[in-house]
């Protein structure tokens, strides 16, 4: 299969890039060069690349990243009938409780509603006469922990930055009233086998991947065996703070099997 894969210097995109082996695969990351961005011989297009940074304020440098660009690159691959699956994050849901995708949204940062305005767009074109037909999938990430982590520093999850306390410090700090912060974690493998699954499924549309399930930051602590000490959550991160999410995997469940 020809793939073009944005993103494959980061987190998910170098796994991606690894489980591509014996695919035609091409990449290309923002700000290259335009000429090297073509669908025209690509089957598919993996777009996984953009700001990852849940906490990035430039407001104008997160919109040029994940809207823009990935607005002139799902025109390009529809144009060329490219099958088109990009990266969007359970980040859009909010302070919600309820984590189905048909939903309400409820984006509370910059990187939330970059997220969920591409969404939009890619719903907007799907559905207009041109492009009925043409396979647009979306994938709502929760939270993807994994190996190869290091360089996200402060946005690696908590197994990476709780083992990394736990070796160099011999303690893991955690907000207070983490006992009850409950979210899914959902390994990068699994990220990138929903990818690949669904390079075989016609249904367009987004689909949340994670595992249903929950563990609290206080749980993810305790397997490290370290003391561990409850400090304030900053004042910046409580308006936005998601203190618990569970992917409905119902819709992307029946899609596989379909």
């Amino acid at each position: 299969m020809k793939i073009l894969l944005t993103g494959h210097k980061g987190f998910i995109g170098s796994h991606m890039l690894k489980a591509l082996a014996g695919h035609d695969v091409r990449t290309y990351e923002w700000g290259a060069d335009p000429n090297l961005l073509t669908t025209h011989d690509r089957d598919v297009c993996i777009h996984i690349g953009g700001i990852s940074s849940t906490t990035e304020r430039d407001v104008d440098k997160i919109m040029r990243q994940n809207y823009d660009f990935s607005c002139q690159l799902l025109d390009r691959c529809m144009n060329t009938g490219t099958h088109f699956q990009y990266s969007s994050s359970a980040s859009v849901y909010g302070l919600n409780q309820e984590f189905c995708e048909d939903s309400p949204v409820d984006p509370r940062t910059p990187y939330a509603w970059s997220k969920y305005m591409f969404e939009r767009y890619a719903f907007k074109l799907q559905e207009s006469a041109y492009h009925v037909g043409d396979r647009i999938q979306g994938f709502r990430y929760f939270n993807v922990y994994g190996s190869g982590e290091a360089h996200k520093g402060g946005q690696a999850s908590p197994y990476h930055q709780f083992e990394k306390q736990a070796r160099e410090a011999g303690r893991i700090r955690v907000f207070e009233g983490s006992r009850g912060y409950r979210r899914d974690f959902v390994s990068v493998d699994q990220i990138v086998q929903t990818h690949l699954s669904f390079l075989n499924v016609k249904q367009s549309g987004v689909f949340n991947i994670g595992t249903g399930e929950t563990k609290s930051f206080y749980e993810v602590a305790e397997q490290f065996g370290v003391p561990i000490e409850e400090i304030p959550m900053p004042e910046h991160l409580k308006s936005s703070y998601q203190t618990y999410t569970c992917a409905d995997m119902t819709k992307t469940d029946r899609a596989l099997a379909s």
